[in-house]
């Protein structure tokens, strides 16, 4: 499976409706206080729920939850805790603080801000949490994926400093095809850049109804010209979930597919382009260590202009179906 790094200015996630409800005229959570905050600590995490710091402050364990347990496809155990920030003062929310430790007990923290923050505010945490990434690989992906059931979020697209892409000079057209860098699953099992295809060569196909999989020859690579074409990209995820007495267990396995929107899929709700696709849908997918095919839920959406590139698509001798970046795309 490829490495997934992903940045934050992919996405902003918000606190959910649940929350803002609870709080009377909310206040924005300020950068002096996002940066004080942050040098708090929780001494115990399987015992302190609820720590006062500066009398101003409160850290009060997430609606009383136990800790995540997230195991990724590299067999690593990752814990995340959540809790609340409430300054006192009108005992009101302004953040959520995420304790995550490390398989060797190293430890971050990050602070989502309350949804009202300013925008440096954001900007801060956004750069806190790609510096961890960096260093915490699928760091930002965990951290998604746990606060995507905790809350309810909004996506908005902030690529090159907070502009959406969809709205630059990106080209929408007829081309339904995959930038270069995108891998083809090959009849032996390895994978290949979908630029580096050739005629003749064999490739795997998925019968959609049975999940079968059988081999295809390559008719024809189509090469589009280089233009700064409009690109969606989908983050999927398997999580499977086993609640025990320490916490919530989570085996989570990602995929990464990017494609010009009106490229065709085939979901478990019926075939959309993947610009239609929505957040919660369902994908087929392979498991690589397993040699077979499982459902994937999208967990983020984004679209944005790629840069100037060439695109590619397969023209293959038989299927309907083809397996990039091991997710199931059905051919033009």
């Amino acid at each position: 499976m490829r490495n997934l790094i992903l940045t934050l200015s992919l996405f902003i996630i918000t606190l959910s409706t649940n929350a803002q409800q609870a709080v009377v005229n909310p206040r924005p959570l300020t950068l002096d206080e996002y940066n004080k905050a942050l040098t708090y600590t929780i001494a115990d995490l399987d015992k302190d729920t609820y720590v006062k710091f500066d009398n101003a402050y409160v850290l009060d364990r997430y609606e009383s939850r136990k800790p995540y347990f997230i195991t990724g496809g590299d067999g690593l155990k990752k814990r995340v805790d959540l809790y609340k920030l409430v300054a006192k003062e009108g005992m009101q929310e302004i953040g959520l603080m995420v304790f995550y430790t490390s398989e060797t007990g190293k430890k971050y923290q990050a602070l989502v801000p309350d949804f009202t923050a300013d925008a440096k505010v954001w900007a801060k945490y956004f750069q806190d949490i790609d510096d961890i990434n960096k260093v915490e690989k699928n760091f930002i992906l965990k951290l998604s994926y746990v606060l995507s059931k905790e809350m309810s979020f909004q996506q908005y697209k902030v690529l090159n400093n907070g502009k959406d892409m969809k709205e630059e000079a990106a080209t929408y057209g007829n081309d339904i095809c995959f930038p270069g860098d995108e891998e083809v699953t090959m009849s032996n099992g390895a994978k290949k850049l979908i630029k580096d295809v050739k005629s003749g060569d064999e490739v795997i196909t998925v019968d959609p109804v049975t999940n079968r999989s059988s081999v295809i020859k390559v008719k024809e690579l189509t090469v589009h010209a280089a233009k700064n074409y409009a690109i969606t990209e989908l983050v999927l995820v398997s999580a499977k979930e086993r609640n025990t007495e320490q916490g919530l267990n989570i085996n989570l396995n990602t995929k990464v597919l990017k494609a010009t929107p009106n490229h065709p899929m085939l979901t478990k709700q019926g075939s959309f382009k993947i610009g239609e696709i929505a957040i919660g849908q369902q994908v087929l997918c392979l498991d690589d260590k397993k040699g077979k095919y499982e459902t994937y839920t999208v967990l983020i959406k984004t679209e944005h202009a790629g840069g100037v590139q060439n695109v590619y698509n397969i023209e293959a001798d038989g299927g309907s179906t083809l397996v990039l970046n091991g997710v199931m795309v059905m051919q033009k």
